[in-house]
């Protein structure tokens, strides 16, 4: 597998938001775009003081899928499959996210690895593509794919409103409410090959952003979505 690596920057100002009126009550609307980069990004730019993240920025690599069994069962993971430990990871409480493992998602594995130099890769579904999205309002990082357990998002334990729309057929893939878990994130699992609309929207303030689950090198880790 190839590097992993976390970053740290300092804080930045970002401008005051404009205020609209929409919210998952209803109502006009002013939406943010986002448009997605498609090659990896740097990270870390653009955090509060207490929004602190590390994502991952290598590239999805074609190297064959292994499994360090030590690896897998000291964390728990011995009997999982992919889906069932990003599952698990995204949804834990930041203060139990394991300190010594690094798990990221690429847009065909799960890469994990921990601090005693081992190493696992495991295969998402061949039908399914994973995407992390973290709205903001004030402060966000830049990150390429998501990293299970150290990224971090500015709306934590926040309920949103979430659409996706397949931009081809223009079947709504996603519609309802969800809430960020303690990371800031919500994750979703989409299928491959498409490109789609993604629109949330939190009480007044609303963004929508264009995402792909189509190439290797797609972002899983969606930070660019401001809602204003």
């Amino acid at each position: 597998m190839g590097r992993r690596e976390r970053d740290r920057a300092p804080p930045v100002n970002f401008p005051a938001r404009p205020r609209s009126a929409l919210g998952p009550s209803g109502g006009g609307s002013r939406r943010g775009t986002g448009q997605l980069p498609r090659r990896s990004l740097f990270i870390g730019v653009g955090l509060l003081p207490l929004v602190v993240a590390g994502c991952g920025t290598r590239g999805a690599e074609d190297a064959p899928v292994t499994e360090d069994e030590d690896l897998l069962q000291e964390h728990g993971f011995a009997d999982a499959d992919a889906q069932e430990i990003i599952d698990q990871l995204e949804a834990l409480p930041v203060a139990e996210r394991p300190q010594n493992l690094i798990a990221s998602v690429t847009p065909t594995s799960l890469q994990l690895s921990d601090d005693a130099g081992r190493e696992a890769e495991l295969p998402l579904p061949p039908d399914q593509f994973y995407l992390s999205v973290a709205p903001f309002v004030e402060a966000t990082h830049e990150c390429a794919f998501h990293s299970l357990t150290t990224c971090r998002g500015e709306l934590r334990s926040r309920e949103i409103s979430v659409s996706v729309v397949d931009n081809s057929s223009g079947e709504i893939l996603e519609d309802g409410t969800h809430t960020t878990h303690d990371n800031g994130f919500v994750g979703f699992w989409l299928p491959r090959g498409i490109t789609a609309d993604l629109t949330c929207a939190l009480e007044d303030v609303t963004g929508t952003a264009s995402i792909s689950t189509q190439a290797e090198d797609d972002l899983t880790c969606l930070t660019s979505l401001q809602l204003t």
